[in-house]
């Protein structure tokens, strides 16, 4: 076994270690923009639409007064959990669960009864290191989780990345008995497939060769 082999070996199980150990969701916020500026979206709930529980809910569009809004930025249908839609709700990421490196939308006029857990593929909740509420997101701002509905600030679009890709296959949407709870465009980053992973470390390995190879070409020349 060569002493790069052993060191990718080591590599590999300490990061899984670390996912283990550390398994959660780590947020990061940025102000809305209109147009929407964010990454392409995975899930725009137009074009392309998440499967739900229960099936089929929580799609509007437009804003209704004292029932839902459209997220700053947004435009057409977006996803609204609430009393006046369903609550709790829950979508689901189909064929990228358990391989998601870390995905964003824009969370709609952040309240502080706004309640976020991600789930596994089954809508099971993973436990308190996946679960936010509008609170923790408007601080990473800073803004109030006051609900409005026109400010930047309190439209961010919020990017979670999770320290073990394998365990994220859905989020729930939990507005607490209040109207509502809206998010858009879904964008989801997948982990690289094994192949991807292996081309990478060739491509690495073929860099370090190439380099070991002209350093050893200059000492020789030095030498000469």
């Amino acid at each position: 076994m060569t002493k790069i082999t052993k060191v990718l070996i080591f590599a590999a199980a300490t990061t899984g270690l670390a996912s283990v150990v550390n398994a959660q969701a780590t947020p990061s916020a940025t102000p809305g923009t209109d147009p929407y500026s964010g990454p392409a979206p995975t899930y725009d709930f137009d074009t392309s639409t998440p499967a739900t529980d229960p099936s089929g809910c929580c799609i509007v569009s437009g804003t209704s007064s004292g029932l839902y809004a459209q997220p700053y930025g947004s435009t057409g249908n977006y996803f609204s959990s609430g009393p006046s839609t369903t609550e709790p709700a829950t979508i689901f990421f189909g064929a990228y669960a358990g391989s998601i490196a870390n995905l964003s939308f824009i969370w709609g006029s952040v309240d502080s009864y706004n309640t976020l857990s991600f789930t596994d593929a089954l809508g099971n909740l993973l436990g308190a290191g996946y679960t936010f509420t509008g609170t923790d997101i408007a601080a990473l701002i800073p803004a109030p989780a006051n609900g409005d509905q026109v400010s930047p600030n309190t439209n961010p679009v919020v990017l979670f990345t999770f320290a073990d890709p394998t365990v994220v296959g859905g989020m729930q949407l939990t507005s607490n008995g209040t109207n509502a709870f809206e998010i858009d465009n879904i964008a989801i980053n997948p982990v690289p497939e094994p192949a991807t992973w292996a081309m990478m470390l060739f491509g690495f390995g073929a860099v370090g060769y190439s380099m070991r190879r002209r350093r050893n070409a200059g000492l020789i020349a030095q030498a000469a």
